[in-house]
């Protein structure tokens, strides 16, 4: 979101024999974006894994807002797979602007029937370590959540 362009489709192309194109090369990276990687597991269980059956879901919405996902209300989630229900993505022209339609984002998005990573990320947002960027790489070793 940073780009404005689809940076894995030009690394696979790339990849594929492509040259850079030329705008490529000049590009500038804008603004500041979060990533929430929206989990089907309990933070109040230690992040067991939590299977079953979506019974109601609402990708949020709204400028500088994406979720990928492939989940929707009927999905079934099962025991053996990858936990990962989807990606929420927000961007803005500044870091506080990222977080508050990250926060926005978090409220708005609606995952019924098992348990997910989503209030882990609320408290995390909701961290003023967070918020001033004062954090490290035990950050999450530290964080009480």
């Amino acid at each position: 979101m940073v780009t404005g362009f689809d940076l894995l489709k030009e690394q696979i192309n790339i990849a594929n024999g492509l040259k850079l194109p030329r705008w490529l090369r000049k590009f500038r990276l804008r603004g500041h974006s979060i990533e929430c990687r929206i989990n089907a597991e309990d933070p109040y269980k230690n992040f067991q894994p939590s299977p079953g059956k979506i019974t109601a879901f609402h990708a949020p919405g709204g400028p500088g807002t994406r979720m990928d996902t492939h989940v929707y209300a009927g999905y079934e989630i099962p025991s053996n797979y990858d936990s990962l229900l989807g990606k929420l993505i927000t961007h803005g022209k500044d870091r506080e602007e990222a977080i508050a339609r990250m926060e926005r984002a978090l409220d708005e998005t609606i995952i019924e029937g098992v348990a997910t990573s989503i209030p882990f990320h609320k408290a995390i947002i909701k961290d003023p370590a967070f918020r001033a960027g004062d954090f490290h790489i035990d950050f999450l070793n530290d964080f009480k959540f």
